[in-house]
């Protein structure tokens, strides 16, 4: 089991920047790769970014490459996603995941793919 706990989600003004965290606990943390995921009102939850097990490896969505930067700390056992230059479009619940996997390199962007949620964190962001 892998209990995953969000924080860090606000309100912030266009163009501003938020950090996300998430905490994990339980199974290994470096047993799993980690995503970020997104839902915005009315909206099916979309694939944001994800990295690997190593964290050497990373994938994002075109709507946030160069603006969202994930990072992970084994030792801490807790994933980070700086997110800058916020749009409005970019508001919504994010949610982390953990997909187990026994490869270093791997990440997965289905979220049927995804072992274990978060409960998500707010993030609004206003023109």
């Amino acid at each position: 089991q892998v209990q995953l706990v969000e924080s860090g989600g606000g309100l912030v003004q266009a163009g501003g920047s938020l950090r996300l965290s998430c905490a994990a606990s339980g199974r290994t943390f470096s047993s799993v790769a980690m995503g970020w995921f997104r839902q915005a009102p009315g909206k099916e939850r979309e694939f944001v970014v994800a990295i690997s097990r190593s964290g050497t490896n990373t994938f994002y969505t075109d709507s946030v490459k160069g603006r969202f930067v994930i990072s992970r700390d084994n030792a801490g056992n807790t994933v980070y996603l700086q997110m800058n230059s916020l749009k409005p479009e970019d508001t919504a619940v994010y949610y982390c995941a953990a997909h187990l996997t026994s490869s270093y390199t791997a990440w997965a962007i289905s979220a049927e793919l995804y072992d274990y949620w978060g409960q998500g964190t707010q993030v609004t962001v206003s023109s």
